[in-house]
C-alpha cells in the first residue's frame, strides 16, 4: 500500500472514531428513505447533489454505503490534497468511488486496507454481508470476511417490484469485472432466507457480490437491461436543479469555454487500467482485467464528501 494511502487511512481512522460511533445513535430512527448528499468539486466550485436512497430495494446496500459515508470514507484529504475522481465520465454516468488521480494518472485505492484499518483504530465493525464459503451447501458456514457487499440486483429483478430504477438521476453500486474467476463465497440474503426456503445463508457466485466503495449517478433517459445486474439503491432528489442546471451545466460550460478545435476532449483516454489489484482472491489479483475509462484530467471532477442528512 503506498504511502498516500496509508496516510489517508490514519486520518480517516481518527475521524471516524466520532463518526462511526453515530450509527448507534441512529439505529433506532431510521427509515426506509434515508437521504444523503454528495458533494462535487469541478473548477473551484462545489456542487451538493441530494440523493434519496431505498432500504426497500437494497438494505444491505444502502446500510453499507450509509455506514462508509459515516466513516469519513468518501472525504476529501486536505493534508495530502487527494480525493476520489471522477474515474469514468461519459454522457450516460458518472463514476467514482475506487481511484484518484496522481500524476494524470489513475490510481486504485486499497478499499480492504483501509476499511480494516478503520475497525483497528476505532473498535468498530463495517456490517459483512460476504464471507470466504466454509462448511457444506446445505449448511454454509461464515469463513473469513471479504468487506464486499452482497448483490441485490438480481433479487431485486426476480422477487417484487422495484422503487428505482435506472432511469436518470438513478445512483447505483457497481462491482468490477472479475474476469472468468468462478469461484463461490457465502452470502447472507437481503430477504433472510424468505426465497431461499427460510435459509439466509447461502453460496453464490463471487464476481456479482464484490461491490466495494464503487457507485455512479446514472444520466442517460434509457433504462439498460445490460446494466440490471448493478443495484440502484437511491436517486437524485433534484436532478434537473442540482444536476443538469447546476453540475452538469457547469461541466458543458467549461467544455463549451475551453474547445479551442474539433480534437479538443475534456477527457483523457486511459487505457489497460488494470482492475482489482487488491481483491482478496489471489487468481483475481494476479489476473490480467483491465479497463479504459475516460478521466477528466486537466479539470478533475472530484467528490469532496458524502453527508448522511436523514436515518
Amino acid at each position: 500500500m503506498n504511502k498516500k494511502i496509508l496516510r489517508r487511512a490514519g486520518i480517516l481512522a481518527g475521524a471516524a472514531i466520532l463518526s462511526l460511533g453515530t450509527l448507534g445513535m441512529f439505529a433506532g430512527c431510521t427509515s426506509n428513505h434515508p437521504e444523503v448528499t454528495v458533494t462535487y468539486d469541478f473548477d473551484g466550485k462545489t456542487y451538493e447533489v441530494e440523493y434519496v436512497l431505498s432500504r426497500t430495494d437494497a438494505p444491505k446496500t444502502v446500510k453499507h454505503f450509509i455506514e462508509l459515508a459515516d466513516a469519513g470514507y468518501y472525504d476529501y484529504d486536505e493534508e495530502t490534497d487527494t480525493g476520489f475522481c471522477i474515474h469514468d465520465y461519459t454522457e450516460e454516468y458518472l463514476l467514482t468511488g475506487g481511484y484518484r488521480l496522481s500524476g494524470g494518472e489513475l490510481e486504485e485505492v486499497d478499499y480492504f486496507s483501509i476499511l480494516r484499518n478503520l475497525e483497528e483504530k476505532t473498535g468498530k465493525m463495517f456490517t459483512q454481508s460476504v464471507w470466504q464459503t466454509g462448511g457444506t451447501a446445505a449448511h454454509p458456514e461464515k469463513g473469513e470476511a471479504l468487506y464486499t457487499l452482497y448483490g441485490e440486483g438480481k433479487l431485486s429483478l426476480e422477487h417484487g417490484s422495484r422503487e428505482y430504477r435506472h432511469k436518470k438521476g438513478a445512483l447505483v453500486m457497481y462491482y468490477t469485472d472479475k474476469g472468468n474467476f468462478s469461484g463461490q463465497v457465502t452470502v447472507e440474503r437481503s430477504d433472510k432466507g424468505k426465497y431461499n426456503d427460510g435459509e439466509p445463508l447461502h453460496y453464490e457466485g463471487y464476481a456479482a457480490n464484490s461491490a466495494t466503495s464503487q457507485f455512479y449517478t446514472w444520466l442517460s433517459s434509457t433504462n439498460p437491461s445490460e446494466r440490471s445486474q448493478y443495484i440502484v439503491f437511491g436517486m437524485a432528489k433534484d436532478y434537473e436543479g442540482q444536476l443538469e442546471d447546476g453540475l452538469l451545466k457547469a461541466i458543458s460550460d467549461y467544455i463549451d469555454a475551453h474547445k479551442t478545435d474539433d480534437e479538443y476532449s475534456f477527457t483523457e483516454t486511459q487505457e489497460n487500467v488494470r482492475l482489482n489489484k487488491y481483491d482478496p482472491f489471489a487468481d483475481i489479483r494476479r489476473g490480467d482485467v483491465t479497463a479504459t475509462f475516460e478521466t477528466p484530467v486537466s479539470e478533475p471532477i472530484l467528490i469532496r464528501s458524502v453527508r448522511v442528512t436523514k436515518y
